[in-house]
């Protein structure tokens, strides 16, 4: 698929396609006339991305864990340093946090739901 394509599917922009191509995150084919060709796979794949991005990683460990979450029982060892250990806990931890957070909002939202339904 073009990148126009790819761009709606995933509510993205062509532009920021581009910018994860520079950073390695994705990687289309090229066509015989130079226009580049979007596997249908890569449509989970820079949602994955934009997931990840929105929870915090930056682009530089998201790039590392990449290959794990393809195929989480394959461990990557030989680029895990120290600090992308400590950023990942550290971003566990903070991801934790908010889907506390998120909980609390989602279930007190529920509630004020229930009372408003259980009024009209």
């Amino acid at each position: 698929m073009r990148i126009g394509e790819l761009a709606r599917m995933t509510e993205s922009t062509p532009r920021l396609l581009r910018y994860y191509e520079e950073q390695g995150l994705i990687a289309p084919s090229r066509e015989p006339n130079g226009y580049r060709d979007y596997d249908d796979y890569l449509v989970d794949r820079v949602l994955q991305i934009r997931g990840l991005l929105d929870a915090g990683l930056p682009t530089r460990i998201i790039k590392q864990i990449l290959p794990c979450l393809e195929a989480p029982r394959t461990i990557h060892f030989a680029e895990a340093t120290p600090e992308m250990l400590e950023t990942l806990e550290s971003e566990t931890e903070r991801m934790s946090r908010r889907i506390d957070c998120l909980t609390r909002n989602r279930d007190a939202i529920q509630q004020y739901l229930s009372v408003v339904r259980s009024m009209a």
